[in-house]
């Protein structure tokens, strides 16, 4: 007499649609294309998704780290996940599946698990996962998810100004926003969400977007509760042609005691070292410099406290002018922060990127490298993270550092941080 037939349970990966903010991280970093959105969420194909986890470290919110155990004949579809407003609970009468000391990448962690239950290390023999996923060691304890869609807070806008030259086509505002007596804690690295008025086609309120905090711990305003952002004016898709960005025009036009409706803060790794003798190694470009100028104004703010620690920083723009901070930059001391600046658009000039700036900084940035306290910051649009990593291993190999082993190092111990769109 035959046995009942096996049910096959299925570990599903799935999105938070209540924390997510659609900043599409998940679906560039996915190796297999498991991931895919329309107007409303992002989900994930169950019958493509191999739990491989690429995706889950680079997410700033934590959204996309949420499985459930279904019947594999039941899984939920895109269609279904398309429609949630908020995550399925897990059905009681649904055991989480076994994982057999054979499993392989399609039987996925069983809930709660991080990646360093697993004997090997995210990222191992491959580069899905690039950078850190795991902090400095000395880091201050980052607080995130305080505020959310459903409940977020307020903060005034305290002033708001352009930043790059107005003859460009640039339009870069550096806007700060106070939140008064409602406690909101931010570390240098983390982002915090926007959530713009209006409804989208579809009758939809807005989803958030995400922007890094370009002020200090202590606040733009030394002892004030607020917070500084470097928002770029979008006028164009990604295809180049005209189109104004929802929430970027809705920031860039702000006044003086506008309200704004804010979530987060989100982003536990991408956080600057506290040991006074740490080094950071900041390479950026555009808007990717909010958070270096986070990191740079604390430690300038802490010079005199014993902070000891060196700063190299290469920043890229088009132009001279349409570089953020330009002024304010060149009027740091040279002995506090090295700076090395690399324009791509310079009219009768050849380009110069980031990462070549960096090569003719080779003998500088290897001793860097060398330095178990250093700490390598990269933000900026996505284009910049292979030559930047190109450059870095190119630099340590020719001073004699074995690139492959010393990236997988700066991984493990927290020192390398990639965040880039």
């Amino acid at each position: 007499m035959s046995g009942p037939v096996p049910v096959e349970i299925l570990r599903q990966h799935l999105i938070d649609p209540e924390i997510c903010i659609r900043c599409n991280t998940c679906e560039e970093t996915c190796p297999v294309d498991a991931i895919t959105h329309d107007g409303v969420n992002y989900v994930v194909k169950a019958d493509i998704c191999n739990a491989c986890m690429a995706c889950v470290p680079p997410c700033p919110t934590g959204a996309i780290d949420n499985w459930r155990n279904v019947f594999k004949a039941e899984a939920y579809s895109v269609e279904e996940q398309f429609g949630w407003d908020e995550l399925p609970t897990q059905n009681p009468t649904v055991s989480a599946p076994e994982v057999s000391a054979g499993s392989n990448a399609s039987n996925p962690p069983q809930a709660g698990a991080t990646q360093s239950d697993s004997d090997e290390a995210p990222g191992s023999g491959s580069d899905m996962v690039r950078g850190a996923t795991v902090p400095p060691w000395s880091a201050a304890r980052p607080y995130v998810h305080l505020y959310t869609h459903k409940a977020p807070t307020t903060a005034t806008v305290a002033g708001n100004y352009r930043l790059t030259d107005d003859a460009t086509e640039s339009d870069i505002h550096h806007i700060v926003l106070d939140f008064g007596t409602m406690p909101f804690p931010v570390l240098e690295g983390q982002s915090i969400g926007i959530l713009p008025p209006g409804t989208s086609a579809d009758g939809r309120a807005h989803h958030a977007r995400q922007y890094s905090v370009a002020s200090p711990r202590d606040g733009e305003r030394p002892g004030y509760n607020n917070v500084s952002l470097t928002v770029k004016r979008v006028t164009r898709d990604h295809s180049g042609n005209a189109a104004d960005g929802v929430c970027s025009n809705y920031l860039c036009d702000l006044k003086k005691g506008d309200v704004v409706s804010v979530i987060g803060p989100f982003g536990n790794t991408f956080l600057m070292p506290n040991h006074p003798n740490s080094h950071l190694l900041m390479i950026c470009t555009g808007t990717g410099s909010a958070p270096m100028r986070a990191m740079t104004e604390y430690r300038r703010r802490r010079r005199l406290k014993g902070a000891t620690g060196k700063l190299m920083l290469f920043f890229g723009a088009r132009t001279q002018q349409e570089l953020p901070y330009f002024g304010p930059l060149m009027k740091l001391p040279k002995d506090f922060i090295d700076t090395n600046l690399a324009f791509s658009r310079t009219p009768e000039q050849p380009k110069r990127y980031v990462q070549d700036a960096m090569r003719e900084r080779a003998v500088d940035v290897a001793q860097l490298l060398k330095d178990a306290n250093t700490h390598i910051y990269v933000c900026g649009l996505k284009g910049m993270e292979d030559g930047v990593l190109q450059a870095l291993g190119e630099i340590a190999q020719a001073h004699g550092m074995a690139w492959d082993a010393l990236w997988e190092r700066l991984k493990r111990e927290g020192r390398l941080h990639l965040e880039t769109y």
